[in-house]
């Protein structure tokens, strides 16, 4: 994926001076006809703001011990999401990058380091079903164990202006993932959209943050 530079963009992006952490919420993460529910009290920030980068996605996610789950809706589109199960990577959507052993100090991806591609539509002959992908950390050292796409949940529903999309990634499919061990996990996210920009975490594209586990937030796994 490429991306320019947001409209605020500096010399040196304001997020790079912080190292952010997140809580991450406990949650039920029960499978609906339309995905999980997670109400506002699990919505994560996007620090991205803070270099100028867009606002237009409301992403929450909470975990427990059978999984990370999310739920985004994003507003501000005038066009369809561009989006194809051939082409994933390239595609609008929510980009989720997480390292389940928050590895200190690593500046390429060891096993514990995983990425997921969620996209509102792009898969069937018409392009109208959500895809959900577990896929290859560019100049990764070690992979993860794969896990098939059929064992990750993801459910869409597009509106007027934007989408709504929900997904779950089981423990199964993190490798390393064990919260009662490990309570403190590595998340980076980017809401990619062609026609209004990347909405991040915290840094943005112009950083190797799609290759770069250093560069990614702490998050807690909280209890409470």
């Amino acid at each position: 994926m490429s991306s320019a530079v947001g409209k605020g963009s500096s010399l040196i992006d304001p997020t790079f001076l912080f190292e952010f952490s997140v809580a991450l919420k406990r949650a039920p993460l029960k499978w609906g006809k339309t995905g999980v529910r997670l109400d506002e009290s699990y919505r994560i920030p996007a620090f991205g703001t803070l270099a100028g980068r867009p606002h237009y996605a409301d992403l929450r996610m909470g975990w427990n011990e059978n999984g990370i789950g999310f739920r985004v809706e994003v507003v501000g589109k005038a066009q369809m999401p561009w989006c194809r199960e051939a082409r994933v990577e390239e595609s609008d959507g929510l980009h989720l990058y997480i390292d389940t052993r928050n590895s200190p100090g690593i500046h390429r991806a060891n096993r514990y380091c995983h990425q997921f591609a969620f996209l509102p539509i792009g898969a069937s002959v018409k392009r109208d079903q959500p895809v959900a992908r577990m896929l290859n950390i560019h100049r990764a050292r070690e992979l993860p164990t794969p896990v098939d796409s059929d064992a990750l949940q993801v459910h869409s529903t597009l509106k007027k202006h934007g989408y709504e999309m929900s997904g779950l990634i089981p423990a199964k499919g993190l490798t390393g993932y064990d919260p009662s061990e490990y309570p403190r996990i590595s998340l980076w996210y980017a809401i990619v959209d062609r026609e209004i920009g990347w909405q991040t975490l915290s840094l943005g594209p112009e950083y190797p943050c799609q290759e770069d586990p250093t560069l990614w937030a702490t998050v807690e796994l909280a209890k409470d």
